[in-house]
């Protein structure tokens, strides 16, 4: 099933083309390939390149959830989560190389046409191109705001090298053109599979990630209070219905083999596994292709590594967030029973979202070639949670991992539209909320908030209207919150506290672990410190407030390089406060 990786080998034999770039001097690039560019067969090798860029789960692609408060680095903090960091002078964050890869498909398939290829094909790899193109601006744009525009090849010379920046209007309007051009080009995700080109970015792919950028651009604008949110809100609006209407999605169902009871609906847990993967599974929309066995491995990663230990690991901040089984938050639960002396790590997982014992480790689980796991190791895992997502203990012992990445699903398409609504209009219907949350809800299991011995099994509850309003809650933090849970460690949540302008109140917070249950006191051979370090109520303490900071003036937009303003120092400007 896994098409584009054998394309990806074929890549490599164009890594001779890129290995002369020089980016030195961003975003100049010299390829020598002038008996390249003539058949489409030649640009759909070079498009090849663009998914390769994807965020996959290498170390510093599952680590980007340590800017947040829902993970921790597992040793002395993170300088952007906790506002310790300075002004550098390179960055790999501020990078054109890939836009100019962009820009050159793009360019060369004008040489292409003439060479007899059909337009139809051609404009599906430059549809492509254009994609990866809005995305690598967007990312730029999340972190730095405005930017030089540069949407041609040039070389060192070419005075367009020292544009100033542009405005975010003026960025947007390029990623939308670009995305509307994808749009208009690219198969269907059902023309992608037939024609066995699954991974390659599909029509609905380009409407998806529409979506998430006039969603960020929307929302971002509505709490920053500048510009005209509701026009990207609507933008996001049109693109995510638009995606719902196709059909060509639908929300991932499909358990092990088993009653519901006995192993658990665990769906959710296989998206992240290779149970989840390929084209029978339609709520991937992007997906991150990796290898298809330890002969064929061209691309793997030792993910579980890193989610082992070290790396990062979950925090009650993040765990404080999952309901309990009657739909409650814990404050408001009456299921809900603070942590003491009898309770054990694994209890605590008891009578919540099930969501949480798939996206966490607790007693039990399948873990490594050595056995099941058992309590968070002290130094591994010092914040007592451990990532169960993409956790494999076959893959553990080889230290590499053949397991897809679900870059953009479907979940978050619905998600978007949930939030869409509710943003333009300030209320949402019970109908959309059947239509986007609570299809996320229906895929899980059943919750035992009984005993083993008397079993009751029940269902998390809808999120409607009236469940709101009896309870005493607010439905944009039901919509946020669900949006948390369901996307854990996907690398949303910093970019989100970004946008609702709400990282000046929780990145400031303290960064909790969880209880001290006494368990981890006397586990033989993996014995907790009695002198870690806790507060009034015996939960962990990661990294105090007194150590985080985050200024609104500054830290909502990132320092640009040194280095690129002193290339440009008369049009490109540092961003405020920094």
């Amino acid at each position: 099933m896994k098409n584009l990786h054998t394309q990806l080998v074929k890549f490599l034999c164009l890594a001779i083309f890129y290995s002369s770039c020089s980016v030195d001097t961003s975003p100049e690039a010299n390829i020598s390939n002038q008996n390249y560019w003539n058949t489409v067969s030649d640009l759909r090798l070079a498009a090849n390149y663009f998914y390769s860029t994807l965020p996959g789960l290498t170390n510093s692609d599952v680590t980007e959830d340590n800017w947040s408060t829902d993970a921790y680095p597992n040793s002395t903090g993170n300088n952007i989560s906790d506002g310790s960091r300075v002004t550098p002078a390179t960055s790999n964050d501020y990078d054109y190389y890939r836009i100019y890869q962009a820009n050159q498909l793009i360019e060369k398939s004008a040489q292409v046409l003439q060479n007899g290829g059909k337009a139809e094909e051609v404009n599906w790899y430059i549809g492509e191109a254009r994609f990866f193109r809005a995305w690598y601006y967007f990312e730029l744009f999340k972190r730095f705001g405005g930017m030089p525009l540069i949407t041609k090849t040039m070389l060192v010379d070419d005075p367009d090298i020292f544009l100033p920046r542009a405005s975010r209007e003026e960025v947007l309007t390029l990623i939308y053109s670009d995305l509307d051009f994808a749009i208009s080009v690219l198969r269907t995700s059902d023309q992608l599979n037939s024609s066995k080109e699954y991974g390659r970015i599909s029509k609905t792919a380009a409407l998806s990630f529409k979506s998430s950028v006039a969603l960020f651009e929307g929302t971002r604008s509505k709490f920053h209070q500048y510009g005209d949110y509701k026009k990207h809100l609507n933008l996001a609006k049109d693109a995510a219905e638009a995606v719902i209407n196709t059909g060509d999605h639908a929300i991932f169902s499909q358990p092990t083999a088993g009653t519901a009871k006995e192993v658990l609906n665990n769906a959710y847990f296989n998206l992240f596994q290779e149970a989840g993967e390929g084209r029978a599974n339609k709520e991937n929309i992007i997906v991150r292709v990796y290898g298809q066995t330890r002969e064929n491995n061209i691309i793997t990663t030792p993910v579980q590594r890193f989610y082992e230990g070290n790396n990062i690991v979950a925090t009650q901040n993040f765990v404080d967030s999952y309901l309990m089984a009657d739909g409650l938050p814990k404050k408001k639960s009456p299921l809900y029973t603070e942590p003491n002396a009898k309770t054990t790590h694994a209890g605590y997982f008891s009578k919540q979202d099930p969501r949480m014992s798939f996206t966490l480790f607790k007693k039990g689980d399948e873990y490594i070639t050595s056995g099941a796991y058992n309590l968070p190791h002290p130094n591994l895992q010092r914040s007592g949670f451990a990532i169960r997502k993409y956790a494999n203990k076959t893959y553990w012992g080889l230290q590499a991992s053949f397991i897809d990445k679900p870059v953009l699903r479907y979940a978050e398409v619905l998600l978007n539209y949930a939030e869409t609504i509710y943003e333009l209009e300030e209320t949402i219907s019970d109908e959309l909320l059947n239509k986007t949350i609570n299809q996320l809800r229906a895929r899980l299991p059943q919750v035992n908030i009984g005993t083993t011995t008397e079993p009751n099994f029940q269902s998390i509850p809808k999120l409607t209207n009236a469940f709101i309003q009896t309870y005493g809650l607010s439905m944009r933090e039901e919509i946020r919150r669900e949006r948390r849970v369901e996307l854990a460690f996907e690398g949303f949540r910093y970019w989100d506290l970004i946008r609702w302008k709400t990282a000046e109140i929780e990145l400031p917070e303290t960064l909790y672990g969880s209880y001290l249950f006494s368990e981890y006191l006397t586990n033989s051979g993996q014995a907790w410190s009695p002198n870690t370090p806790v507060d009034s109520r015996n939960y962990i303490i990661l990294q105090d407030a007194k150590l985080r900071k985050f200024d609104p003036e500054r830290d909502y937009l990132w320092p640009i390089p040194m280095n690129e303003i002193a290339k440009n120092p008369n049009n490109l400007t540092q961003n405020p406060q920094w």
